[in-house]
């Protein structure tokens, strides 16, 4: 509710819920009078409650008639039983009529003038509920009845009324005018206390949790949670500052994240270049040394050249990825037909593959309805290549084979890459996208691996708006899914990412 209705509802509450109040205190102020009370209706004043004494004599001479008409309706004709519930009734101020069919036979002398005879309801036509009063409006005055129809011996239609008049307030109204007044003002005065406190408390008392909450945020505090205790234009500057602090929370968790990944990044750097560095010296030294001989030299020389090689290719991947995990790398996206391009990037590969005695091969299901993709086409070279190249690397057959199978399904497109090679074991699985890391780390040394080439494939398809996993078998081999979001949800997918990163740049 925003503040504008509140303080609305409060203004019409200010004149309302006074108004409601007099009406309750006028009524409490009249039974307060009991002396008064006790003057029309002969009550027992010891008792707690002298309205309760009313209606529980007015509800048992309505059980005695009922039980009377049960058993011998006529009775109810009887001068000596009407005396005797007559009696019963006099003191309360309440008055007894017996109808047949149409005709009064019966009426207690204190209604014979009164208007209410004339507006008596039908036969059967009353609340059924024999607990529940009911009301007549007669010329102006106000009357509680309780009304028992019965039927008589010859079938004549009976009715019983216990009727209360209730006019008797009017007496002492001027009497107690000043009661009243002085109920008003002392209502008037709590209603609009207690309503301007109420209101004012409830503006109030966000507004200094704001307060706080921004004075914790300024300390930088950033756990504290800002909540928001209304829904009105405080609680959405409330949600404001809690998104404020989640963004600037997650900004600072950013940052110490990326604090930690240079920290491990330069550690496993350093580890990663200094055995190929190491090797290459102790090869130097033997050369300078003139411990390789003429048939020697040319392998080390052959050697320091591959080392240096791999460390060239390291130190390129390693440039790469902190482009990508830093998002300073640019892409220039485009729309790809999938189909002659897997064609011509496996055609132009074969040739190589060839070479080291690998078969790679694409299968295409419904090649024609293979939709566009929006994507960067040197990057996705890369994230293949670098699949491509761990295939080879860790071969163990004979003939390797790579098999590279392209489906369509109903929002994205899927990109499988198989071989056939050694496998993953199921421990290493969850962890081969992460830089660095090595299933093997003996074999992937030998091989000139970095650890990052999947890591790297990666974020790349992250960046595409898709995803990669790897699903393997030891000794059977390997399978690289990529999952690629059709055009129309890369899309939406660039323009969600461009916002974000707009907004974390704001911050």
């Amino acid at each position: 509710m925003s503040i504008k209705v509140r303080l609305l509802l409060s203004y019409i509450a200010m004149l309302v819920v006074p108004v409601v109040l007099f009406a309750l205190a006028a009524l409490i102020i009249g039974l307060m009078f009991i002396g008064d009370f006790k003057s029309v209706y002969q009550i027992d004043m010891k008792r707690h409650n002298p309205f309760k004494q009313i209606m529980e004599q007015q509800a048992a001479v309505y059980s005695d008639i009922q039980l009377r008409s049960s058993r011998d309706p006529e009775s109810l004709l009887d001068q000596n039983v009407i005396n005797e519930l007559e009696a019963q009734l006099t003191r309360f101020n309440m008055g007894l009529v017996i109808r047949k069919d149409k005709q009064l036979a019966v009426v207690s002398p204190r209604l014979n003038d009164s208007p209410a005879l004339q507006i008596l309801p039908a036969y059967g036509n009353h609340d059924l509920n024999e607990n529940r009063e009911n009301m007549l409006n007669a010329r102006d005055r106000l009357f509680f009845y309780k009304q028992l129809d019965f039927t008589f011996k010859d079938q004549s239609q009976g009715s019983a009324f216990i009727i209360t008049d209730i006019n008797f307030f009017e007496k002492y109204a001027i009497r107690y005018a000043f009661a009243l007044l002085l109920a008003l003002f002392l209502i008037l005065v709590l209603t609009n206390g207690l309503l301007t406190y109420f209101v004012s408390r409830s503006i109030i008392r966000p507004l200094r949790s704001l307060k706080l909450a921004a004075e914790q945020i300024g300390e930088g505090n950033l756990d504290d949670v800002v909540h928001a205790h209304s829904r009105d234009e405080i609680g959405e500057l409330s949600d404001a500052f809690e998104q404020m602090r989640r963004r600037l929370k997650d900004a600072v968790e950013l940052q110490l994240q990326y604090e930690d990944n240079r920290k491990e990044l330069l550690s496993n750097i350093s580890h990663d270049l200094k055995t190929p560095v190491t090797s290459i010296k102790g090869y130097v030294e033997g050369i300078l040394d003139g411990v390789a001989g003429a048939d020697k030299l040319e392998k080390y020389l052959q050697t320091i050249y591959t080392k240096t090689v791999d460390m060239d290719r390291m130190i390129d991947e390693l440039f790469l990825f902190s482009k990508l995990d830093l998002g300073k790398l640019p892409f220039d996206f485009e729309e790809v037909e999938l189909v002659p391009y897997l064609e011509d990037l496996i055609g132009e590969a074969q040739f190589d593959m060839e070479k080291k005695g690998v078969s790679l091969m694409l299968n295409v299901v419904h090649a024609d309805h293979i939709g566009k993709v929006k994507a960067d086409r040197e990057k996705l070279k890369r994230v293949l290549t670098n699949i491509w190249d761990n295939a080879v690397k860790y071969g163990d057959k004979e003939q390797t084979r790579i098999e590279v199978h392209l489906v369509e399904q109903k929002e994205d497109i899927v990109l499988e890459i198989a071989d056939n090679g050694q496998g993953i074991s199921s421990e290493a699985l969850p962890f081969v996208f992460e830089r660095f890391y090595r299933a093997d780390l003996s074999r992937s040394t030998a091989a000139g691996g970095s650890g990052l080439g999947l890591a790297i494939a990666k974020q790349i398809i992250w960046e595409h708006g898709g995803t990669i996993r790897a699903e393997s078998e030891e000794g059977v081999g390997t399978r690289i899914i990529v999952t690629l979001p059709k055009l129309t949800k890369t899309i939406a997918f660039l323009k969600v990412r461009r916002e974000t990163d707009e907004k974390d740049t704001d911050y």
